[in-house]
């Protein structure tokens, strides 16, 4: 009787335990963006042995090796994306976009305890591959979805299991993680907003992310294969390497004009020196993307032995003050089509002169650099144009 007894409670206290453990864990939280969910596990399709980009690269040699020099193979790698989501003010949701397969996540997150984001309910995720967490943004992401390869058109001659489907790699794919815009909290905000720039701008329906960022080219797809229409898979973006990379394209949007510009000077003149900057080329912002992002353009007058003379900046970017609450004070950035016009004035002895302009591109300060622990060798920024002309003061 004591046996039965002894064993009905031990049932009991099991029972209680599993039904506060479920409490505890339970979650009424319905996730309403993308961004808050992996794609989930995807098996390999029929034919291959991996999911991994390297795997692909067996056959599709010119496409990984691309792949390889873009940011999009150092999205999870990044030094300062691993700073960033070390910071206990990093929610969970943030690495959906740098690692978007399921199958790179140590962790499903099945909901939220009490609807917070610094709180979700992990569970072990039986198919995570920790090699394929090191790729990155890889082939799979984009490519894989259902136990198939997701293609432009399919080959009868590809030995693994595909499916036509070019809605699902049109631009809808790339903006799924370059359109992320929301009040996290209220030091948190997340404004990547490019792909509401491109919607709202004049080449939305002539041009798309891949016009640009994946240009068209003939060429085999895979190793023997004949020539075919496929895409460039550099991504092809600022240029700023993310250290282990440096991809040898890239894209600027900007163009500058120096039409006004005077090469004589009168010596009772005030030496006026102009350009006019426009984003002529790109479909969005620029910069776009990252609220820290900010393009730096330097004046620079040197006299006959290269001495400077006098200098000048102007910076084109946003401004955000991120405590106690997020908010942005300031964006100058450039919409598609417009320009900006500055203006050095200074008096100058008669001499001969040299007018330098050089542009720099800048994803972050080199003091979030040092703060973050980033290193010294951590690509802050690139030149990315420079112009020399010489002038005359009589």
């Amino acid at each position: 009787m004591i046996n039965k007894f002894s064993g009905l409670l031990i049932v009991l206290i099991l029972l209680v335990a599993i039904a506060l453990y479920w409490k505890s864990t339970a979650s009424s939280y319905s996730f309403k963006n993308h961004w808050e969910t992996a794609i989930p596990n995807q098996q390999v399709p029929k034919g291959l042995n991996s999911l991994s980009s390297k795997a692909c690269g067996q056959c599709h040699t010119d496409h990984y090796q691309e792949w390889q020099t873009s940011t999009h193979s150092m999205a999870w790698k990044d030094l300062q994306f691993q700073a960033e989501i070390k910071k206990e003010t990093s929610p969970y949701m943030c690495i959906n976009c740098h690692i978007p397969l399921q199958n790179q996540q140590e962790f499903m997150v099945t909901g939220l305890k009490d609807d917070d984001i610094y709180q979700p309910i992990k569970v072990k995720n039986p198919e995570f591959d920790a090699e394929l967490q090191q790729e990155g943004i890889n082939c799979a992401a984009c490519h894989v979805r259902n136990g198939a390869v997701m293609a432009m058109e399919v080959s009868h001659r590809a030995p693994h299991a595909s499916v036509a489907n070019p809605s699902h790699l049109s631009e809808q794919l790339c903006i799924g993680c370059h359109n992320a815009v929301a009040v996290v909290t209220p030091e948190l905000v997340c404004t990547f907003e490019t792909g509401d720039e491109w919607k709202a701008g004049p080449y939305a329906d002539t041009k798309n992310c891949k016009t640009c960022h994946m240009p068209a080219i003939h060429r085999p797809v895979a190793v023997g294969a004949t020539e075919v229409k496929s895409r460039m898979h550099y991504f092809m973006g600022s240029g700023i390497p993310k250290l282990d990379t440096l991809s040898p394209e890239r894209l600027d949007g900007l163009q500058y004009n120096f039409d006004t510009f005077k090469t004589t000077w009168s010596r009772s003149d005030s030496v006026v020196l102009t350009t006019t900057v426009t984003n002529k080329f790109a479909g969005h912002r620029v910069p776009t993307g990252d609220p820290e992002r900010f393009i730096i353009t330097k004046f620079s007058v040197l006299d006959t032995n290269k001495q400077l003379v006098a200098t000048d900046s102007f910076r084109i970017g946003e401004h955000w003050e991120w405590y106690p609450v997020a908010k942005k004070i300031a964006d100058n950035n450039l919409n598609p089509g417009d320009s900006r016009t500055h203006r050095m004035q200074l008096h100058l002895p008669p001499g001969n002169y040299l007018f330098l302009l050089q542009a720099y591109k800048y994803r972050t300060t080199d003091e979030l650099i040092k703060y973050n622990k980033l290193g010294k060798h951590y690509p802050s920024h690139i030149l990315f144009y420079k112009k020399e002309i010489p002038f005359v003061v009589e």
